[in-house]
């Protein structure tokens, strides 16, 4: 159970949880726990988030979307699920929001990603810049097959000017 505040809120739930609907979306599990952190009583944050989703403020698939959209230029799409998992969005709504990154924009976001950490160095091949900088890619959720597309265009840019 989220720590309760010591003090009692000035104002309702519905509006708390307004006023932090204003600067960014939420899921509905994020709004709960915070609006019980802020001592708000489990009834009055039921019935705020009961209000905000008939008033469309509050929507776990948009939220979703919204969160893909954002991260997917340096998260690959099992980071991006992980993410939505600890934000409480369902399964369904997750899958769904990442199902919407073709490999296309997986294999550009990977390839920008390759080019900003492997920065200035020179690799003597293909297979050290993969072991450089593919790990590192695979921790942010680029499947293994994006990673060696993604290194591999690299290297042949890089590779090209060297050779003339």
């Amino acid at each position: 159970m989220p720590r309760k505040s010591s003090k009692k809120p000035l104002a309702g739930a519905l509006d708390t949880g307004l006023r932090l609907l204003a600067r960014r979306s939420h899921s509905r599990f994020e709004l709960r726990r915070k609006l019980g952190r802020r001592g708000y009583e489990e009834a009055e944050v039921d019935a705020a988030v009961a209000r905000l989703v008939e008033l469309r403020y509050l929507d776990d698939r948009s939220f979703a979307e919204g969160h893909v959209r954002r991260r997917s230029a340096t998260r690959g799409p099992l980071a991006l699920s992980a993410e939505l998992a600890a934000r409480g969005v369902d399964r369904e709504s997750a899958d769904r929001a990442v199902a919407g990154i073709d490999a296309e924009a997986q294999v550009g976001a990977a390839t920008r990603l390759v080019e900003r950490l492997a920065g200035r160095k020179s690799f003597a091949g293909y297979r050290e810049l993969l072991d450089s900088v593919g790990s590192k890619l695979v921790r942010r959720g680029f499947a293994p097959g994006v990673v060696r597309a993604a290194c591999r265009a690299v290297w042949e840019r890089t590779a090209k000017p060297a050779e003339a």
